[in-house]
């Protein structure tokens, strides 16, 4: 397929990326230096291009690799607990094949989804630069472009939902005066997928509670029924990361 060679170009583009310097020197040091609990592990410690189906009904648009996830396994929300979280719940809504996410070569296949994130690099404590998120931004322009079937992108906090926004309305589309709340859905017409909303599945939300998954399954049940045709349910009122 086409689309597929194109999204491994731009991968390639990705991973030789070298336009945050800061972000780099922290990931390679990171990549260095490991972590007992990885101990024998071989770091990827460059930037993580996104993964899925090419043919993807669902984007999901998280906020960066994790310093000993992704940066260390090369693929997005895979050897962390955040991407734990996802993946399961992927495999109980229908999107993966495997409710486990631990490495590359783990067999791991999304059906009609797609995952990335708004910064490619790993970023000390979890919070790029606006200058970085913005250098990153082209990525996920490129990528969304390349994923036409796309009719629904989940937003996991707030700054993938600020990335999907930006891209959207580089594009056309209505998102002035949209705001991030749990569970909330966007439709922004014919023209442009449906935006939902959600915590980020990290330790920080899922640890205490704000996160469950129970709620990140309801979650995954919109989703479902809006690519079904169904009609959204009301914005959520819940606020947060």
């Amino acid at each position: 397929m086409r689309r597929a060679g194109t999204l491994r170009a731009l991968a390639r583009e990705v991973v030789a990326c070298t336009a945050c310097p800061r972000l780099r020197r922290y990931c390679a040091r990171v990549a260095a230096r490991g972590k007992r609990e990885f101990a024998g592990w071989t770091y990827w410690g460059k930037p993580v291009p996104g993964f899925g189906d090419p043919r993807a009904r669902l984007l999901i648009v998280g906020l960066a690799p994790a310093a000993h996830g992704a940066n260390r396994t090369g693929r997005m929300f895979t050897g962390d607990g955040s991407g734990a979280w996802l993946v399961r719940a992927m495999h109980r809504a229908g999107f993966a094949n495997q409710p486990i996410s631990l490495r590359r070569e783990d067999g791991l296949r999304l059906d009609r989804a797609y995952i990335t994130a708004a910064v490619r690099c790993a970023p000390p404590e979890n919070k790029p630069t606006p200058r970085e998120i913005a250098r990153c931004a082209p990525f996920l322009e490129r990528e969304a472009a390349l994923l036409p079937d796309v009719g629904v992108i989940l937003a996991l906090g707030r700054i993938g939902f600020e990335a999907c926004r930006r891209m959207l309305a580089a594009r056309g589309a209505p998102v002035r005066g949209l705001r991030f709340a749990h569970g909330a859905v966007h439709p922004l017409g014919p023209s442009f997928p449906t935006i939902v909303t959600c915590y980020h599945p990290s330790r920080q939300n899922t640890n205490t509670g704000r996160l469950t998954e129970a709620m990140l399954d309801r979650v995954f049940e919109t989703i479902r029924g809006l690519l079904a045709g169904a009609t959204p349910e009301p914005v959520g009122r819940s606020t947060g990361r």
